[in-house]
């Protein structure tokens, strides 16, 4: 690890400055999510909100559970109750699942329930949930018809990291100002940390799941009417939530390939061989084969320092169904900042970032 003067780079006092200057691809940054949970949880935040909160604390034990022993992947999120949107005296959950392996949306459901953020009533809802019971039927009459609603979410999270404050709340006011108005078709929320603050400011675009990030005011308007050149957004996208870290980036060149359409196709990701070396090379073909969920997330971590990876990607458009072949090779370093500085004086600490590129791209015949 490296550590950099101030005077090296220009305001490095946020590490996102500092991961925008040197040219860092912010693709394949984004998780791959099952489930998402969002619960209204009034500001401010601490940083150690999912440990200290009564309600988000208690949430935790059940997600690492559907992560750790039945391999689904549960991202909870809080969001700032809004003074439009919100009701006094109730908490708003929405959540969304994967409703199959080849999607294009995430399905939604919402729910408005008049308690407070302690109270057993909310609780039994996010088990409920989370566990996919049948006991759902109870909370039918507190369930909101708000399908038909895009949900942006914007990190305004400043107690993780700085940056999140000084360049997300921007972006958040932009968007909340311009789009997010009672009666358009999305709203848009404050919302903690999601991860990649060193690629703020960052958002969520739900229901399709796409992660976006050193986002500036003028492409606004691209990102939410989904038009103009792709390529010109090509460097704001994160990855979509549908897939894992080497899957982003052949999606990625997917949607440079079909335009903004793409976004509405269903499809799914999968990878077909990875270039590794040591014993990962002759066990990661025969521990990939075994259908148990939770191995595979971990074979995953434990070989994403692949050297080059081959990706199918698989598509149902109006026209047909189709399949990209790509392969995503290694593509040098670029120092970047994991973290901000959380004094004005303070150096901020450098660490190399692998990079990556599309080295072959086909339409399977």
């Amino acid at each position: 690890m490296q550590i950099i003067d101030v005077d090296d780079v220009a305001d490095c006092r946020y590490c996102s400055d500092v991961s925008k200057a040197n040219g860092e691809d912010p693709i394949g940054s984004a998780p791959k999510v099952d489930h998402w949970i969002l619960v209204e949880v009034p500001l401010p935040w601490p940083s150690t909100l999912f440990t200290e909160s009564p309600l988000t604390k208690q949430i935790t034990p059940i997600v690492k559970k559907l992560i750790f022993k039945r391999g689904i992947m549960v991202r909870p999120l809080a969001i700032a109750p809004d003074p439009e949107y919100s009701q006094p005296g109730h908490t708003r959950v929405i959540y969304y699942y994967r409703p199959a392996q080849q999607f294009a949306e995430y399905t939604k459901q919402e729910y408005v329930v008049p308690s407070d953020q302690t109270s057993p009533l909310v609780m039994a809802l996010l088990n409920t949930l989370l566990n996919r019971t049948k006991e759902i039927d109870q909370f039918a009459p507190y369930q909101q018809d708000t399908t038909a609603l895009r949900e942006i979410l914007v990190c305004t999270h400043t107690q993780v990291d700085l940056a999140c404050g000084r360049y997300g709340t921007p972006i958040y006011r932009e968007l909340r100002k311009t789009y997010g108005q009672p009666g358009q078709p999305l709203r848009v929320w404050q919302s903690v940390h999601f991860g990649g603050h060193r690629l703020a400011p960052t958002l969520v675009d739900l229901p399709t799941g796409q992660l976006w990030g050193h986002l500036e005011a003028d492409v606004l308007p691209q990102l939410i009417h989904r038009s103009g050149d792709p390529h010109e957004m090509r460097r704001f996208y994160r990855g979509w939530t549908g897939a894992s870290k080497f899957e982003q980036i052949a999606e990625r060149e997917a949607w440079m390939q079909a335009g903004w359409d793409w976004f509405t196709y269903p499809r799914t990701t999968q990878i077909t061989r990875k270039g590794l070396a040591g014993r990962k090379r002759w066990l990661y073909p025969v521990l990939r084969r075994v259908p148990i969920q939770p191995l595979q997330l971990w074979l995953d971590r434990w070989t994403s320092g692949a050297s080059w990876v081959d990706v199918e990607v698989t598509y149902r458009a109006p026209q047909g169904s189709g399949c990209y072949q790509a392969r995503v090779e290694e593509n040098g370093e670029v120092m970047s900042a994991g973290k901000s500085a959380a004094k004005p004086n303070e150096k901020i600490k450098l660490t190399p970032m692998k990079q990556y590129r599309i080295s072959q791209f086909k339409q399977a015949d």
